[in-house]
């Protein structure tokens, strides 16, 4: 009867005393740890495979016909994803990204957003501009500040002097998979990175959505040229084309824009929806925008469209080329002071 009394007790003892190193072995696996990573968006497949091309891509997930590729780059953990054209697209894919990307309900799986494409602007054709701030014009909504340490990196960036590209490459506009840089003809002057000055996004859809096509090219392609192939989503694209209804919804992509004498480093349609979306997460965010129409033009074409169409690989191409320079020196800073924002 003791043995049993003792033996009672020593069971008792083990329910109410906490669980040990030895008995945690045996409890409930510790949970899996939870990679934080950058989203790095652009607008259209030209933007984005100069980055995808250098990306080692693990994973690709598909989120309401978006997909968005998980892997590494220039030291980062990333998830790269084009929004489609447009301050609604922007909007939409970015809240997405957010919703989709957690480590819990509390903490996101996204620890900072950088966005690469190309703009007009106040100066030359080339040119990578980074805004310190965005918001969209034409509203009284507030501006939106990029996050202060990316700002530093760009700086940094800026003074080390990356050599952007001044010939203009033919580009790949039907997604065949040419090399875009295989043909060049004429040279801007030398382009310059601009840290600086206030970024808007316009939107000439009128709070509609823009469609892509399936097979559309570099610019109205669903998907980046460089990743692989999927079938076209013809549901997506017959409820894209419903706005079509309207003559002029199309064309309003082509509407010109200011002045070259405005006061804006970059005028785009998606930067300030995403720079929106970062904030309310509370997640560092910073934009690298060339412009492919602007001053500076040796052809002296009509503005935009005429040189958007001409010079957006330039463009493009000097923009990721820029933002893969801003990655690996923010990754430097992210290992020499890891508990830094935008790094943990």
């Amino acid at each position: 009867m003791r043995r049993l009394a003792v033996l009672a007790l020593a069971v008792l003892l083990l329910e109410v005393v906490p669980a040990g190193p030895a008995h945690a072995a045996f409890g409930a696996a510790a949970p899996r740890p939870c990679p934080r990573r950058l989203l790095v968006l652009s607008a259209f497949p030209g933007e984005i495979d100069g980055l995808l091309n250098q990306t080692t891509v693990e994973e690709t997930v598909t989120v309401d016909d978006r997909r968005f590729f998980v892997g590494r780059l220039r030291g980062h953990g990333v998830v790269l994803a084009l929004t489609g054209i447009g301050l609604v697209n922007a909007h939409e894919t970015a809240t997405v990204a957010f919703a989709r990307f957690r480590c819990s309900s509390s903490r996101s799986g996204i620890r900072g957003v950088v966005f690469s494409g190309v703009s007009g602007g106040r100066t030359a054709i080339g040119d990578v501009t980074v805004p310190r701030r965005w918001k969209v014009k034409d509203t009284r909504d507030p501006w939106l500040p990029v996050d202060p340490g990316m700002l530093a990196v760009a700086k940094a960036v800026q003074r080390a002097g990356a050599g952007l590209d001044a010939a203009t490459p033919v580009g790949d506009a039907a997604c065949v998979g040419l090399d875009p840089g295989l043909v060049r003809t004429v040279s801007v002057e030398p382009p310059r990175i601009i840290v600086g000055g206030d970024g808007v996004s316009a939107d000439p859809f009128g709070g509609r959505r823009f469609p892509c096509f399936p097979a559309g090219g570099d610019v109205f392609g669903c998907e980046p040229c460089r990743a692989p192939p999927v079938a076209p989503d013809v549901a997506r694209f017959l409820t894209g084309m419903a706005p079509f209804a309207d003559p002029e919804f199309f064309l309003s992509f082509f509407e010109s824009p200011p002045p070259a004498d405005s006061d804006y480093a970059a005028e785009d349609m998606e930067t300030a929806a995403v720079a929106r979306v970062a904030a309310r997460n509370k997640t560092p965010f910073i934009a690298f925008r060339a412009l492919s129409d602007g001053d500076g033009d040796p052809l002296m074409l009509p503005g935009f469209p005429v040189q958007f169409f001409y010079y957006r690989q330039l463009a493009a191409d000097n923009a990721a080329m820029v933002t893969l320079e801003f990655l690996e020196s923010w990754a430097t800073r992210c290992r020499r002071a890891p508990r830094t924002r935008g790094c943990r």
